[in-house]
């Protein structure tokens, strides 16, 4: 097994079983002995750290997508044509993995885990290219409050992954994902939550946390 190859089997065996049982709940060890390795310090040798197998994992995902969200982005001149930017390169690159695929399960399993999510959010939503969509996004939502705003537009990607999430487990048990089609139903749907009008003039506070980065913050 070459060096590529070990690094490579390490990071499907730890997506696939942090997809399936958690990620507290799974060692390294485990990891390792998933991927075909001997030497159960395998994470460390490869990556230094559990959390640089995690960043190694999210880091995998967000290079899969960044050009075609690019190309979108520049393309957009419109609310809905930001929001396609954020949303169809991500389930474009889930329609072009192998079925059964865990990406998506994982994406949910780190942002649902208390210390993973902030990672998680820092790679999914901090990107320079994030963080200029996010702006974008701000800029043609002046009809509401920035707070309201923000706090909706924190809300994107847990939509986009949960529901993602939901489709790839669904896939696996042999329905069609049509990807194409919930990459157009979130973006649609996501643009929906945005442009509507607000019945409060203040933010929530449950949405808009300000101890983490976000996708919108434009900040």
């Amino acid at each position: 097994m070459t060096r590529t190859d070990g690094r490579t089997a390490l990071l499907d065996a730890a997506e696939r079983l942090f997809a399936e049982q958690g990620i507290p709940q799974v060692s390294d060890r485990k990891v390792a002995d998933a991927a075909g390795h001997k030497n159960h310090s395998a994470v460390a040798y490869y990556f230094g750290s559990r959390d640089g197998l995690l960043r190694a994992l999210l880091d995998r995902q967000t290079a899969s997508f960044e050009e075609a969200r690019e190309r979108l982005f520049t393309q957009s001149d419109s609310l809905l044509g930001d929001v396609r930017s954020f949303v169809l390169p991500m389930t474009q690159t889930f329609a072009a993995l192998p079925t059964p695929s865990w990406r998506a399960r994982f994406l949910a399993r780190t942002l649902g885990d208390a210390n993973a999510a902030a990672r998680g959010r820092e790679v999914l939503e901090s990107t320079p290219l994030t963080l200029k969509i996010g702006a974008s996004l701000l800029s043609r939502m002046t009809h509401v409050d920035r707070a309201i705003a923000v706090g909706r537009a924190r809300l994107m990607t847990r939509i986009m992954i949960d529901t993602c999430a939901d489709v790839e487990r669904a896939a696996e048990g042999g329905e069609d994902p049509r990807w194409e089609a919930v990459g157009q139903f979130l973006a649609d749907a996501i643009t929906g939550m945005l442009q509507a009008p607000s019945s409060q003039s203040s933010h929530y506070p449950a949405i808009d946390d300000p101890s983490g980065p976000t996708a919108a913050s434009g900040r």
